[in-house]
C-alpha cells in the first residue's frame, strides 16, 4: 500500500537528467554538474529519495529557470540572487515568473511619456540618452516610439548616474554592444536573408544562442577584471 501511495508523487517530480534536458532548449550550456553547483550553493533544495536521487517539483523548476535567467540577462551574482529570491517582499517571486522576450517576438512601443513614466525619469534624461545612442526610438510621423525593452535600459543608466556616471560615459557600453552585434550579425546573416522560412527560424535560433554565449563570454571577462581590480 505504501508504494501504491507513494507513485504518484514520483511521477510528478523529475530526475535531473530530466530537468537538465528540458532547459536545454533556452540554456544550452546546461549541465548536471552546475545545477549541483547551484545546489551546494543553497540556491536549489531538491527532494533526496532514500538512495540518494534528486526529484524536482515544478516549483524547483521554475526556481532554477530564475536562476539561470538573473544569471544571463541581468549579470547577477550568486549572492544578490539568493537574496532576490529570499526577498520577503516577493521580488523573488515576481522575477521568477518573467520569461525573457524571444529575438523573434514582437515588442510593444512607448512614447516618450509613457517610457518616462515606467522608467522613473526625466524627458531630459531621456533625451540625452537618446543623443548618446543608449535609447533608440523610430519616428512614426512626428512622433518617436521606443521598444518596451528601452525602459530596463533607461532604468539601468539611471542607477548608473547615481554613481555619477554620465550618458556619455555610458555610450562606451554601446559601442561595444554594436561590436558584439555585428560580429554575430556576419555569421547568421545569410540565414537571416534567406527567402526560406525554416531557414530563417533557425537563423533566429542561432542568433540567440550565439547572443547567449557571448553575453555569458563578456560577464566572465568583466568579472575577472573586477576581480583583478579588487586584488591589486
Amino acid at each position: 500500500m505504501s508504494a501504491t501511495t507513494q507513485a504518484p508523487e514520483r511521477h510528478d517530480r523529475l530526475t535531473i537528467g530530466s530537468v537538465c534536458r528540458r532547459l536545454q532548449a533556452e540554456f544550452p550550456d546546461i549541465s548536471i554538474s552546475k545545477i549541483r553547483y547551484l545546489e551546494d550553493q543553497g540556491l536549489l533544495a531538491p527532494r533526496r529519495t532514500q538512495s540518494g536521487y534528486r526529484l524536482f517539483t515544478e516549483d524547483d523548476v521554475e526556481r532554477l529557470e530564475t536562476i539561470l535567467r538573473l544569471q544571463r540577462d541581468e549579470f547577477l551574482p550568486l549572492r544578490v540572487i539568493r537574496q532576490e529570491l529570499a526577498a520577503p517582499s516577493g521580488a523573488g517571486k515576481d522575477r521568477r515568473r518573467r520569461r525573457s522576450q524571444g529575438l523573434a517576438d514582437p515588442s510593444d512601443e512607448l512614447d516618450l511619456g509613457d517610457l518616462c513614466e515606467r522608467a522613473g525619469i526625466t524627458s531630459e534624461l531621456a533625451r540625452e540618452l537618446e543623443d548618446f545612442g543608449l535609447l533608440q526610438p523610430r519616428r512614426d510621423g512626428s512622433r518617436k516610439l521606443y521598444p518596451a525593452g528601452d525602459v530596463e535600459v533607461a532604468v539601468a543608466c539611471a542607477k548608473l548616474a547615481r554613481y555619477g556616471i554620465s550618458a556619455r560615459h555610458l555610450r562606451s557600453f554601446r559601442t561595444a554592444a554594436d561590436r558584439k552585434a555585428a560580429l554575430l550579425q556576419q555569421l547568421v546573416a545569410p540565414a537571416l536573408r534567406s527567402r526560406n522560412a525554416e531557414r530563417r527560424d533557425a537563423g533566429i535560433q542561432e542568433l540567440q544562442t550565439l547572443a547567449e554565449l557571448a553575453q555569458e563570454l563578456s560577464q566572465l571577462l568583466f568579472w575577472r577584471d573586477l576581480r583583478q581590480l579588487a586584488g591589486s
